[in-house]
């Protein structure tokens, strides 16, 4: 399982290499949804391009969700993404969301005094950080633990990974403890923005996104099969983009199973929640779900995140089940897809 993970990164380029060839428009929810150019990663090179700065592009800093699906499409290498995150950082503070901010950056400061949990095993026993939505799902956390046989960590760096997400500074006294207790081990992650900046905080450790880790699992792979639509997480994908494609072609070949992948083989995101939606200042938007199942008819619909089977709940009446529900005993599975036909 391990033995699928990338080489560190090139170094990125910057806002002023971009020029506007349009290609991101093609994968960006936030330009989809409002079919203005300058609510889209070109957009933003663009307006910075001409002397912008970050108190001029709220909008558009707000409207991102940080899929990633621009960055591996840009003909010019730039880091859109980690663009976006550092003009988060610029931000002024009387900002729509100052409060929960606010807010973050107290967990932030109680984090660094405390210091990172010790992790109490060997160091070369594989880790996983679950994040919040997964550790609060008791049942399905430990279905995790038992097809992957993985440690979850105390300190797992969620208000680590809401932070790049909102641009608020990460005290050293907390980023370090935390990233030295995953020093040394392999390193299964739930959020795809925190195993992104991982692999540039902790160069040639062994990291995997969770959905990734669990369809490597034969008792997975079992029960995938041609009826079903495989909803892959974007942020953990685009990360690793290219070793990611030739991953899941390996697994469609397989199972048979189609992917939310569109014509450049990029994930479409099923939950694209901006800054605001992210911070729960503003109402889901099923319309990434809605758009994935156009001209689809899967018998099964099949994720990666609890966020996207949560959407795709909302949205439709087919059967919605997380990968990690496939580990279970497949006669039950047969069972349970003959029930539904």
């Amino acid at each position: 399982m391990f033995g699928l993970f990338p080489t560190a990164p090139a170094a990125p380029r910057s806002h002023a290499d971009c020029s506007g060839c349009s290609l991101c428009f093609l994968v960006c929810p936030m330009w989809r949804r409002s079919r203005d150019p300058r609510l889209s990663p070109q957009g933003i090179a663009k307006a910075l391009q001409c002397g912008a700065t970050a108190p001029d592009l709220v909008q558009a800093l707000d409207a991102c969700s940080l899929c990633g699906a621009c960055d591996p499409v840009c003909p010019e290498a730039i880091d859109l993404s980690g663009l976006i995150m550092n003009l988060r950082q610029k931000l002024p503070a009387p900002a729509p969301w100052s409060k929960s901010l606010d807010e973050l950056r107290v967990r932030l400061q109680q984090g660094a005094a405390a210091g990172a949990a010790p992790t109490v095993v060997s160091r070369a026993a594989p880790l996983l950080l679950p994040g919040p939505a997964l550790r609060a799902d008791v049942p399905m956390l430990e279905r995790v633990q038992a097809l992957l046989g993985l440690t979850v960590v105390d300190d797992d760096g969620d208000d680590i990974a809401l932070a790049l997400e909102t641009g608020v500074e990460i005290p050293q006294a907390r980023l370090q403890p935390f990233l030295e207790s995953l020093r040394g081990h392999s390193i299964v992650a739930a959020d795809g923005l925190l195993l992104r900046q991982l692999r540039r905080w902790l160069p040639g450790s062994q990291r995997m996104g969770l959905g990734a880790a669990l369809s490597t699992r034969a008792a997975v792979r079992s029960n995938l099969d041609a009826a079903d639509l495989y909803v892959i997480e974007p942020r953990a994908y685009h990360a690793d983009y290219e070793r990611m494609v030739a991953f899941y072609d390996r697994l469609q070949r397989e199972t048979g199973c189609s992917l939310s992948l569109d014509l450049q083989r990029i994930a479409i995101p099923a939950v694209a929640q901006g800054l605001s939606q992210k911070l729960g200042q503003a109402g889901d938007d099923d319309a990434q779900a809605k758009w994935i199942l156009q001209g689809r008819k899967p018998a099964r619909i099949v994720v990666e995140s609890l966020a996207d089977r949560a959407a795709f709940r909302r949205v439709c009446d087919v059967p919605v089940v997380h990968l990690a529900e496939l580990g279970e005993d497949p006669q039950m599975m047969k069972k349970f897809r003959h029930a539904f036909g």
